[in-house]
């Protein structure tokens, strides 16, 4: 959970209304290979039930979503532009939109190369985690607060305790869909989150969610269990990552949309 929220939240409800900056472009080699950013950081859970995040919306139970310390990772209101996967240690998985900025800083873009500020930091390490750990800039943050813990992500509490089933702030890692280079659909469920599945069936293991509105990396399609969604009927199943399938009845996917079949 955020500490010293108070001056954070102030900061935050300031600029909902802005725009959202566009990202810094990936860097050639991620972008050639097609595979997006990938960091391990140290996730917190945000709480903060009735609050309203950066992009406007406002928080509910068990919501799906995530923080990152920068407006240059955050989606517009409702939107998924800019989406994330977390996976836990204990090998759950998790994709959710960027709603909210936070933990610590709000502009500490610290996926991009060069980076809004502390730009002597290596690529990939939160500032939080550098003041914590290192006592970088004398262990404060922007706002020259005491960091309490190196948080580089924040997760909503559906995303923490249902998706990735976490029971403590943990160690994940996150990968920043936005800069790989794969075709993406966005869930569409009308409300809460579409399980992750390990095979092309909904009786399979269930490894995780996909909160609404988080854009999903599609490597490819395989026939499988037919589902009636909110999209469509189908038989159709992505495959998101290895071993992970998603219905396409909950899935939307651009005008053209073509993929191979698994």
């Amino acid at each position: 959970m955020r500490s010293g929220l108070g001056a954070v939240l102030a900061v935050l409800l300031s600029m909902v209304f802005l725009p959202v900056p566009a990202a810094a472009a990936p860097p050639a080699e991620a972008a050639a290979a097609g595979k997006p950013l990938s960091y391990r950081v140290f996730a917190t859970r945000e709480g903060l039930v009735g609050g309203v995040t950066a992009n406007g919306h406002v928080i509910v139970e068990r919501d799906h979503f995530v923080a990152l310390p920068s407006r240059l990772g955050l989606s517009s209101f409702g939107g998924g532009e800019r989406s994330v996967r977390v996976c836990a240690g204990n090998g759950r998985c998790a994709y959710a939109p960027v709603w909210d900025v936070g933990p610590w800083n709000t502009t500490d873009d610290y996926w991009n190369s060069p980076r809004q500020t502390w730009s002597g930091l290596q690529r990939g390490r939160p500032q939080a985690q550098a003041a914590y750990e290192a006592d970088y800039n004398g262990g404060r943050d922007q706002f020259r607060r005491d960091v309490l813990n190196p948080a580089g992500i924040d997760l909503a509490d559906g995303t923490f305790w249902d998706a990735l089933r976490l029971t403590d702030n943990s160690w994940v890692s996150v990968d920043f869909l936005w800069t790989g280079g794969a075709t993406k659909g966005t869930v569409v469920t009308g409300g809460g989150p579409v399980r992750l599945r390990a095979a092309a069936s909904g009786t399979s293991a269930e490894i995780g969610m996909a909160g609404e509105r988080a854009q999903l990396p599609i490597q490819c399609q395989k026939r499988g269990q037919k589902v009636v969604g909110t999209v469509r009927t189908t038989s159709l199943w992505n495959r998101v990552a290895p071993g992970t399938y998603v219905s396409h009845a909950y899935v939307s996917v651009p005008s053209g949309f073509s993929v191979r079949r698994c």
